[in-house]
């Protein structure tokens, strides 16, 4: 009894499931009613549906049903991990995985068996090419990619070169599969030129798609030829280039089509393009227009634009180096072919045929062939025969000529194929010395229709020798696995090809009869096929004849039998085209043409073949065999057959010395619909590919393999604890040999144990039992406890229901005595109530009339009281009036009276005077006294003045207060006459309403007569109206509880449109803050390339420079994406902040968007326009300056006028200071307005170069407003000091005035003294006027200048912008680059006339230490106010500063010639860890700033710029040299933190000042603004840590799958499932595993690291969140493409994993830093995978828990669900389809996979240190003994 037998009637018992054959399912699944015994007829089985079946058994073999697999291995990713290895299993494992998982790759040990899905699926994006790189093959889920991976790591490994094999069915999809193969190589390696060679041929296929691809009925991509890609790789595996191979390209479709099929591509998109210009030439029109392109009757493909298809096409052979003139020439000969076909013949009689005169189509051929109408006309209907003596032309029928037309398109189309591939070789053909390469086979698979012809009998020949190569190569594998792990080997017996082989290639096989036959002049298809009936029927076992026909034979393929019909055989092996017709053709003018059939005579000529036999192949696959005149050689009459099989020999001699990788495709169903199967096809491909073969092998063997520790982990809980040794195999071994009996069922290797078919199924029963019994004494176990628990819980709810009833009657009887109690309070309230309010009633009235009455009364008083009030003003006035005229005529006369007393005692006084003036005595007295009484009438004059002055000032004064208080007076006597005026009107008025009131009273007695009837009516209107009234109330408070309703509404939707509104807020809010990250991270990834491809050009510019011996002098050409040999960042000694501009410019263009040349030339030329403004002023200031100081050198000739001209000097240069400012303000309005009134399209890609550009012109004018400043002081000061002296001079003057008044003696002397110094006074005045009137006329002279300069900026402006509209990018460029050269050299001149002020300030300095010394030799007393700028208590003197000399001041002195030492000893030679743990973090950066203090103290730019340049020269050169070590990184990160937030808190702004103490803010900068510096040290620090991030990325990558997803860290909970043969591949490396502990202690690792070198506590969180996210995403990718790891118990081992780093989070502190929330899409996976995933509801609480997975995620992880155990479930289908019906509106990104490579934006928040820089001392160990301290 066979094996099999024996193993299935172990396992036939009732419940076991089987397999039976059905012909419309091929297979169906039936479970067994009833044991099988031996000798049983009949199985009772039932199937899935429900029915009972008897199932008989044949009699003859009594061949047992095939067994099922269990359900835990259904789905697998190898179908060699199968218990059972048949064709059902096969079946039914692709079918579950193709249907319910949409998997369309699935691994056949060495096979990968790739279903068409006839669907575009995401998963061949770039991120699923990084993930399957470099990952061994059996880790991840079946794919293309995981074998072109294997491929390329075994040629790179192996040194050996690689096939990648593709075959199937026409619709299979075997040239997308090579398309993707291709597409991975040229990924994953790269080119190793600059050429983008993998651009090249990946373009490839667009050309030979077009050409050689066709819609067929099973296929509208058909590929009609075979091909063979050698892709080349060079010495470091990266692609140079390629070569390609054709083979049986189909000719026959070029003039005939079945239907429902088309041409081949390229016509079609001949047609489509027919429209454009240079194609009008074609003369071309639609597609059913011509005879070629429209007999399948379906132009046209579903989803597929021709012309669009046209221009990638001409796009691809362009990239390949095809000229536009040879493609019109392709795309003429196309045309030509198109154009032949629509050629008609005319009948003339049985033999002859013509064509009509001037037949349009064949005048088109002829006019783009460039040949004679006439002659092809003429050998288009006649043919020339040859004899021994004479040649004869004679006339063909029409069929021949139709005939002869074919074959002449086809044979010109052959050969143009064939010059494409060659010119498509040549353009992939590298001059790079070719080291390896990787072949990519897309050959037709085994075929088999209802008519077959020669081409499906070349294709089933070619694949019966693939077929051959395959089981050799599966057959070596297995042989080489037994003999690797010494089991005994035993001959497997398997289908050998050979003979088959044989039948068809061998002597007097059916191809050399095929030739033969060929040979003779009057050989047939009938002839041929009795030759091969004598030949091989009955003497061949695998040739057969049908029995209804004689043209016909059979072969027996490994695959199926064939049946072959022998017409046409001889033709199509012939290839028969007319000599003649060639010769017209090359007789043309037309240039591709010849060189088309020039090739064919290279190619068909003796010597065509080299010594190595690589010839391309495509020649000689599909070139017929044509006789030429005066060539006897038989080289060139092979037949297609022979040449076809001289081909396939040397493909599988290129086979045979490469490693071969299988793909299978396979073609699901003939009708093109996604994800449907049809189990028929499948089988049939199936069949026919080699997979059951493969199976069948593997059956044979032992084909389940399990390594030790793998079947230890599996099948642990077989075992008792005294059964576990420590040594795994030994324990494996006694165990085995108790669960199996035969010893004969499994086998021990040395690493792996060999099963039989059938018994890992028994031992997962044997497992199953163990854990059903376990499980069933767990549920025992917690059923008891849990009733117990719930009795417990019933017997303490009932005593609390029943405590809790009692309660409430108590507190019922309770509330009804309140409620009683209550009511009789209540009752005597409200008949309190009652009572009250009917005496506050009556109470209220009366005071109501009391109040009435009182009022009447005080209202009369009041009237009484003021008429008497009034009178008494009256009376007041006029009696003072009255008084005041009495007194006023008293006085007058009073005062007359004195007048003339007063004038009587005058006359009486001045008579006594005259008499005492005649005497001589009196006159002597007054002249002794003269000379004293001139001195006292001096005084007198003087004081009279100033009398006069102040009388005058008063009467000034009086004058106004007499002017204003007129005219108050004035206005109040016109407010008089007003109110008088209006007290007439209201007497008159009075009058009139008197009169009127007369009338009224009248009217009133009227009016109260109708008052009656009127109250009569109002009676009863008043009880009509209240009735209406209570309607109208209760209508009232209807329409009150309807708007309290709506109010309340309102609130709600006001309330609901709040929360929304904030919500909304909050939402923009996070998008703003999301805009901000991608835009940080877009900057940050610009600065990323930067350095890569800064990196890159070192490295070029390294290789150049060692490649060149001798430097060539003259310019040398630097990159484009450098502007100089620095890096962007950097300064050298030699450039300015000007030169810098455009580097800085740079990065935030990159950033945003390409920047708004316009707005950047405008803003260029206008800030060279203030400039020159600014000069000009400058020269304006110096030359009054220089007036200055003519004015005063005068001012010592002439003492007395010193101090006037001294102050109008003065206040000349202080009103030129004032102009000068308000012309600052002025520009930096300019500044602002040109900010914030710039247009959308300069704010979106101009704003950044232009801040930078204000930065620039900011940073300039700064630094000349210092210069001035301080030339200002220093000119203040010495005007201070004159003015100091001036006292002194003036008493002296002052006392030599006194001493000439004296001596003038005279008055008219002392007159005119006086007046000369009122005409000086007023000369100076004069002068002063004069001047401020110049002043002021230049002052608006300059104002129009701006305001011109503002009109001619705005119109440039706008012509500008016009001008850079039109010309193209590269104007613009060129005219930057000439703007930048421009601003340069203006900012140069400004740093020279910079280094001129400072030499005008260092000689005005030592002029005042000059003239300073010379002060306090005069008078040092008053010394103290000479300048209010200075401290009081100090000397004015700069250089008599009182400083503490001894004391460190927090700054470090070195030598320029010292720098490079000092970059060297303390960036480029230190070692980080003794720093690290010796001294103080950041030591490096301290020491650092502390040189750039002193060099800012020195005033020295050259000094700071040069030590700052060289400072990041030196971080980059040492990351370059060792950025792989992570200490190197993470200190020179941290020390670059430092060093920026060391620029920052002692920069002197304020807002980064706040934590520092009075002695930190000494020590701030004070000379230099560092902004643009830190701007840099900011960028380099940003660098450093992507970095950082790269170095941890590739130290924590190996770790992570191993210790996230692999390792148990809990013990036992996961059983590892069977797996296939992959596991056994060669590419799985012996590494040592990582665990979870592994990761961990590189966490600690890294984060102690860090903190010794004292990084920032933000920057470290940032650190820690991006480790996480790595770890998170990988996790969740591997996760993603793994089938295996998608069960319940992986699930619980990532969450455990997934809270050790939690753990490991708390511990450190870092909960805060964003962490944890990065591994919430891992988190929410694993909670995936263990959640319910049955009901609706499991659906809902899936969608809303599984928020941070995209939809596509959800849906992979579901489909990949695999229970490692019987107990649990698979997830339904339908369930899938709920997921994705609630996720369908989640708008969310349609990637798969996560971004591992992502790096989070960092920012670097400021750090201010506490650490004092007078206290940093400097260890010896640094080797800094040139430092000293100042």
């Amino acid at each position: 009894m066979l094996l099999r037998d024996v193993i299935l009637q172990r396992h036939l018992e009732s419940y076991a499931r089987v397999w039976i054959p059905d012909p419309e399912e091929v297979w169906k699944s039936a479970e067994l009613l009833k044991d099988y015994k031996p000798g049983d007829k009949v199985l009772q089985l039932r199937l899935e549906e429900g029915k009972d079946l008897e199932y008989c058994l044949d009699p003859k073999t009594k061949e047992l049903p095939p067994l099922r697999n269990p359900d835990i291995l259904v789905g697998e990713n190898d179908l060699t991990a199968l218990s059972y290895l048949h064709e059902p299993a096969v079946l039914h494992n692709l079918k579950v995985r193709f249907i319910d998982s949409k998997l369309i790759y699935t691994y056949c040990g060495i096979v990968l068996v790739a279903i068409n899905p006839y669907e575009q699926l995401p998963i061949y994006g770039e991120d699923i090419i990084n993930a399957y790189s470099g990952q061994n093959m059996g880790d991840m889920d079946p794919h293309i990619f995981a074998v072109a991976e294997e491929a390329y790591k075994q040629m790179a490994r192996d040194e050996r070169n690689q096939s990648i094999i593709v075959s199937g069915e026409s619709g299979a999809g075997k040239t997308v599969s090579a398309k993707y193969a291709m597409r991975y190589f040229a990924t994953v390696s790269g080119s190793a030129s600059e050429a983008n060679v993998e651009e090249k041929v990946l373009a490839s296929n667009p050309i030979m798609e077009s050409i050689g691809n066709a819609k067929t009925t099973r296929n509208d991509n058909s590929s009609r030829f075979g091909k063979y890609i050698e892709i080349g790789f060079d010495k470091r595996y990266r692609i140079i280039g390629a070569n390609m191979r054709t083979y049986l390209l189909e000719k026959s479709r070029v003039v005939f089509q079945a239907e429902e099929e088309r041409n081949y591509h390229i016509f079609y998109q001949l047609c489509a393009s027919a429209a454009l210009p240079e194609f009008k030439t074609l003369r071309l029109g639609n597609a059913n227009y011509f005879h070629y392109t429209k007999q399948g009757g379906s132009p046209v493909i579903d989803g597929v634009d021709d012309a669009k298809e046209m221009v990638n096409t001409r796009q691809a052979c362009t990239l390949l180096g095809i000229s536009d003139s040879y493609q019109m020439g392709i795309f003429r000969i196309l045309a030509g072919i198109l154009h032949l076909g629509n050629v008609e013949f005319a009948s003339r009689d049985s033999d002859s045929c013509a064509i009509p005169p001037k037949h349009d189509p064949l005048t088109i051929f002829c006019d783009l062939m460039g040949v004679e109408y006439e002659e092809m006309a003429h050998w288009l209907c006649h043919r020339k025969l040859a004899t021994a003596t004479e040649t004869y032309i004679k006339p063909i029928s029409k069929l021949h000529a139709i005939n002869a037309r074919d074959a002449l398109a086809k044979h010109i189309y052959a050969n143009l194929f064939n010059w494409i591939v060659d010119h498509v070789n040549k353009a992939l053909h590298s001059t790079v010395k070719q080291h390896s390469f990787i072949g990519v086979l897309d050959i037709y698979g085994f075929e088999t229709f209802e008519i077959n012809s020669f081409e499906q009998f070349c294709i089933n020949y070619a694949n019966e020798k693939l077929q051959q190569q395959f089981n050799m190569h599966v057959f070596k594998l297995e042989q080489e696995e037994y003999m690797k792990e010494q089991i005994p080997w035993t001959l497997i017996d398997f289908y050998d090809n050979q003979p088959c082989i044989n039948l068809i290639e061998a002597k007097m096989g059916i191809l050399d009869l095929l030739d033969e036959e060929c040979k003779m002049p009057k050989g047939s298809d009938d002839t041929w096929a009795q030759k091969l009936y004598n030949t091989h029927l009955n003497k061949c076992a695998l040739f057969e004849k049908p029995r209804l026909s004689n043209k016909a034979f059979i072969i027996k393929h490994f695959a199926d039998k064939v049946e072959y019909q022998c017409e046409g055989f001889l033709e199509k092996n012939k290839d028969t085209v007319y000599e003649e017709q060639i010769k017209v053709l090359k007789s043309s003018k037309f240039k591709l043409l010849l060189e088309l059939f020039q090739d064919e005579e290279k190619v068909l000529s003796p010597t065509s073949a080299t010594a190595s036999g690589r010839v391309p192949l495509s020649r000689t696959a599909v070139k017929p065999a044509k006789a030429r005149p005066g060539q006897t050689s038989k080289e060139h009459k092979k037949t297609v057959g022979h040449q076809f099989r001289n081909s396939l020999h040397l493909l599988m001699e290129t086979l045979n010395a490469t490693t071969p990788h299988y793909v299978r495709c396979i073609k699901p169903n003939d009708f093109k619909f996604p994800f449907t199967f049809d189990e028929k096809r499948a089988v049939q491909q199936l069949r026919a590919c080699g997979v059951l073969e493969t199976i069948r092998i593997s059956a044979a063997g032992f084909p389940s393999r399990w390594t030790y520790q793998e079947f230890f982990s599996r099948y642990r809980v077989l075992m008792k604890q005294r059964d576990v040794l420590g040594d795994r195999k030994q324990t494996c071994k006694n165990v085995l040999e108790k669960l199996i009996l035969d010893k004969d069922k499994y086998q021990f290797g040395k690493t792996k144990i060999f099963f039989r078919a059938g018994q890992v199924a028994y031992l997962e029963k044997i497992r199953a039992d163990k854990l059903r019994a376990a499980c069933i004494r767990i549920q025992k176990t917690i059923r008891g406890w849990l009733m117990r628990k719930k009795y417990v819980r019933m017997r303490k709810a009932a005593i609390t229901i029943q405590r809790y009833v009692r309660g409430y009657q108590a507190r019922c009887y309770a509330k009804f005595l309140r409620r009683t109690r209550a009511a009789i309070t209540i009752q005597k309230f409200q008949r309190m109530y009652v009572v009250r309010k009917r005496y506050q009633c009556m109470r209220d009235a009366t005071i109501a009339l009391q109040a009435l009455l009182r009022g009447y009364m005080a209202r009369n008083n009041y009237q009484m009281m003021l008429r008497e009030h009034k009178s008494i003003i009256i009376q007041k006035h006029v009696r003072g009036w009255l008084a005041r005229v009495h007194y006023r005529r008293t006085l007058k006369a009073i005062v007359y009276l004195q007048c003339c007393y007063r004038r009587m005692m005058a006359k009486r006084e001045l008579k006594k005077l005259k008499i005492e003036a005649r005497s001589v005595e009196r006159y002597k007295k007054l002249h002794i006294g003269l000379e004293n009484k001139i001195m006292q009438l001096q005084r007198k004059i003087d004081e009279q003045n100033k009398e006069y002055k102040s009388l005058l000032e008063k009467l000034n004064s009086l004058e106004i207060t007499y002017s204003t208080e007129t005219e108050r007076l004035r206005s109040d006597v016109e407010r008089l006459r007003m109110s008088e005026e209006e007290a007439k009107n209201a007497t008159n008025r009075v009058l009139s309403l008197q009169e009127e009131i007369a009338k009224l009273r009248k009217e009133l007695h009227q009016t109260q007569s109708e008052k009656k009837t009127i109250e009569e009516w109002a009676d009863k209107y008043k009880h009509e109206t209240e009735q209406l009234v209570s309607e109208l109330k209760d209508q009232n408070t209807l329409l009150k509880t309807e708007k309290e309703e709506l109010n309340r509404r309102i609130h709600d939707q006001a309330k609901e449109i709040t929360e929304a509104m904030e919500k909304k807020l909050v939402e923009e809010t996070k998008q703003l803050e999301l805009d901000l990250n991608d835009e940080r991270l877009r900057y940050q990834n610009l600065l990323n390339e930067f350095s890569r491809l800064e990196e890159r050009y070192d490295d070029l510019k390294d290789e150049m420079n060692l490649m060149a011996s001798i430097p060539k002098p003259g310019h040398k050409r630097t990159d484009s994406t450098h502007s100089s040999n620095e890096s962007e960042y950097t300064f050298s000694s030699e450039i300015t902040e000007a030169e810098d501009l455009p580097l800085r410019m740079e990065e935030p263009s990159e950033k945003k968007a390409p920047l708004d040349m316009s707005l950047f030339l405008k803003l260029q030329k206008r800030v060279t326009e203030l400039e020159q403004e600014k000069q000009s002023l400058q020269d304006e200031l110096d030359r009054k300056e220089e007036q200055a100081l003519r004015a005063k050198a005068k001012e010592e000739e002439r003492p007395p006028i010193r101090g006037a001209e001294l102050e109008y000097e003065s206040l000349k240069r202080q009103e030129l200071e004032s102009e000068n400012k308000k012309l600052k303000n002025e520009l930096n309005e300019l500044q602002k307005a040109l900010t914030e009134t710039r247009s959308p399209e300069v704010t979106a890609p101009g704003a950044p170069a232009y801040r930078v550009l204000l930065d620039q012109l900011t940073s300039v004018s700064e630094e000349l407003e210092v210069r001035k400043e301080e030339v200002l002081i220093l000119r203040s000061q010495l005007v201070s000091q004159k003015e100091a002296i001036q006292p002194k001079n003036t008493m002296t003057d002052s006392t030599i005035l006194l001493e000439d008044v004296q001596k003038m003696k005279d008055k008219g002397e002392i007159a005119q003294a006086y007046i000369g110094l009122k005409e000086t006074n007023r000369l100076l005045e004069s002068q002063l006027q004069s001047q401020k009137k110049s002043h002021e006329n230049e002052l608006e002279s300059l104002r129009g200048e701006i305001q011109s300069l503002k009109e001619e900026n705005n119109r440039q402006q706008q012509l500008l912008a016009q001008n850079l509209q039109l010309p193209p990018e590269a104007r613009i460029e060129a005219s930057l680059q000439h703007e930048i050269t421009r601003l340069t050299n203006e900012n140069l001149d400004l740093m020279e006339q910079l280094e001129k002020q400072d030499k005008t300030v260092r000689k005005l300095k030592k002029q005042l230490k000059v003239f300073a010394k010379k002060i306090g030799e005069l008078e040092v007393g008053q010394m103290e106010n000479i300048s209010p700028g200075q401290i009081i208590d100090e000397p004015i003197r700069p250089v008599n500063i009182p400083r503490k000399e001894k004391d460190f001041q927090g700054m470090l002195e070195y030598k320029k010639e010292d720098e490079q030492k000092l970059v060297k000893n303390l960036i480029l030679e230190l070692k980080p860890r003794g720093v690290a743990v010796n001294l103080i973090p950041g030591l490096p950066a301290y020491i650092l700033f502390m040189c750039v203090r002193h060099a800012d103290y020195l005033n020295d730019d050259q000094k700071v710029r040069s030590l700052l340049t060289s400072t990041i020269n030196g971080i980059k050169k040492v990351l370059k040299k060792r950025g792989d070590d992570f200490e190197t990184v993470s200190f020179w990160l941290s020390n670059t933190c430092r060093f920026l937030h060391c620029l920052k808190q002692y920069s002197g702004e304020e807002g980064f000042m706040k934590h520092n103490t009075p002695r930190q803010n000494e020590h701030c900068l004070t000379n230099f603004d560092l902004a643009e510096y830190r701007q840099v040290l900011s960028d380099l620090a940003i660098q450093i840590y992507q970095q950082l991030v790269r170095v941890l990325e590739n130290i924590l990558q190996p770790m992570i799958v191993s210790g996230m997803l692999e390792h148990e860290t809990i013990q036992g909970v996961s059983g590892v499932k069977p797996t296939g043969l992959r596991k056994r591949t060669s590419s799985i490396a012996d590494e040592g595993t990582y665990t979870l502990d592994s990761i961990i202690r590189q966490l600690n690792s890294f984060h102690s690291v860090m903190c010794q070198h004292g990084m920032d506590p933000e920057l470290i969180k940032q650190v820690v969140k991006q480790m996480f996210y790595i770890i998170g995403a990988v996790t969740l990718n591997n996760l993603l493409l793994r089938k295996d790891m998608c069960s319940w118990s992986k699930g619980m081992q990532i969450r455990y994993n997934v809270s050790q780093l939690e753990e490991w989070l708390r511990d450190k502190n870092l909960m805060n830093s964003g962490a944890k929330e990065t591994l919430e899409p891992l988190i929410q996976a694993a909670q995936l995978l263990q959640v319910k995933k049955k009901t609706d509801e499991d659906a809902e609480a899936i969608c809303s828990m599984c928020n941070a997975l995209t939809t596509a995620q959800i849906v992979k992880v579901l489909n990949l669900y695999t229970p490692v155990n019987e107990f649990e479930e698979r997830v339904l289908v339908s369930f899938i389809r709920t997921i994705q019906l609630r996720l369908r509106d989640r708008k969310d990104s349609p990637q798969l996979l996560m971004d591992a490579k992502h790096i989070f934006p960092v920012t670097f928040p400021f750090n201010p240190s506490s650490l004092a820089l007078e206290t940093i001392q400097i260890p010896a160990s640094l080797g800094l003994g040139f430092i000293s301290r100042v």
